[in-house]
C-alpha cells in the first residue's frame, strides 16, 4: 500500500512545487500528516471546515486542496481554526496543498485545462513571476461570440466583458483572481483575458484599452487542477479518488 510520504512526494516532484515562489500563507506541500497510510485520495479547492467534513465522510485519508487552511495564520486554534485541524486529526486525514504550481503546470494546471476546454493550445507563457509561469496564452481562431458560448456553456455564471477585437489571435487564461493579469495583457500583445474573477475598475480599463475580459468564477476556475492531480496519483497508486465539492458562489 502506498505511503503518505510516496503521495506527498510524488506531489512534490511532478508539480515543481519547490520552484515557486508564493503568497507567505500558501504554505505548498504536505500541511498536516496522518498516520502515514493512505487508502483514499481527495480533492477540493478550499480548506475550510465543511469541506473537511465532507471529505471525512466520503472515507477521505489524503485531501488535496488548492487554497490552505494557513492563509490567515498564525491565530490561535480555537473556534473555526481548532475545528479545522480537529475534524482532520480526528478521522487520520493528511491533508496537501499546491497554489500557484498547480496554476502554471503545462499539464495539470488550471491554466492549461481552461485553455483545453476552448480546444486551445497554449504556446508562450503568461504572467511569469520569479522566473515561473503562472498563466499562458494560447493561439485562438475563435470569434469572440464563440469563446462566450463555450465557456457559458461550462460554467455556471459568465461575465462577459466585450471591447476587443471580434475575433482575437490570442487568449490569456488566468484562473481565480486575474486582477494581476489585466495591466499586462497588451504589453503581452494580446486583448482577451478567461479569468475567474476581477475588481470594479477593470470594467472601464476593458472600455479603455479595448479587452475582452470573461470571468467564470474564482471557484469554479481552480477545480481542474486538483482534480487532474489526484486523477493521476489515483492511477499511478491505484486508490480511489473523489472530489469534495462545496456551493461557493464566487
Amino acid at each position: 500500500m502506498p505511503t503518505l510520504t510516496d503521495l506527498a512526494t510524488y506531489c512534490d516532484q511532478r508539480t515543481r512545487r519547490a520552484a515557486f515562489k508564493d503568497a507567505p500563507g500558501a504554505f505548498n506541500g504536505l500541511q498536516l500528516a496522518n498516520d502515514g497510510r493512505v487508502t483514499k485520495i481527495g480533492a477540493a479547492v478550499d480548506a475550510g471546515v465543511i469541506p473537511f467534513q465532507k471529505a471525512v465522510a466520503a472515507g477521505i485519508d489524503f485531501l488535496i486542496v488548492h487554497h490552505g487552511m494557513y492563509w490567515d495564520m498564525p491565530r490561535p486554534l480555537i473556534g473555526p481554526a481548532y475545528t479545522r485541524v480537529a475534524t482532520l486529526l480526528h478521522a487520520n486525514c493528511a491533508l496537501y496543498s499546491n497554489h500557484l504550481p498547480l496554476d502554471g503546470h503545462p499539464q495539470l494546471g488550471n491554466n492549461a485545462l481552461l485553455a483545453q476546454q476552448l480546444g486551445l493550445k497554449p504556446s508562450r507563457p503568461f504572467l511569469v513571476r520569479d522566473g515561473e509561469a503562472i498563466g499562458n496564452i494560447a493561439p485562438s481562431r475563435l470569434t469572440r461570440a464563440a469563446i462566450r458560448r463555450k465557456l457559458e456553456s461550462l460554467y455556471p455564471r459568465v461575465i462577459a466583458i466585450e471591447y476587443g477585437s471580434a475575433a482575437p489571435k490570442a487568449v490569456a487564461f488566468c484562473s481565480g483572481s486575474g486582477y494581476s493579469a489585466v495591466p499586462e495583457l497588451l504589453a503581452s500583445g494580446v486583448d482577451t483575458l478567461v479569468t475567474g474573477e476581477l475588481r470594479e475598475d477593470c470594467f472601464n480599463r476593458a472600455q479603455e484599452e479595448k479587452l475582452n475580459l470573461y470571468l467564470c468564477g474564482h471557484y469554479a476556475t481552480e477545480v481542474h487542477g486538483v482534480k487532474a492531480l489526484a486523477a493521476e496519483l489515483s492511477k499511478k497508486f491505484k486508490l480511489p479518488w473523489a472530489f469534495i465539492g462545496t456551493e461557493n458562489p464566487f
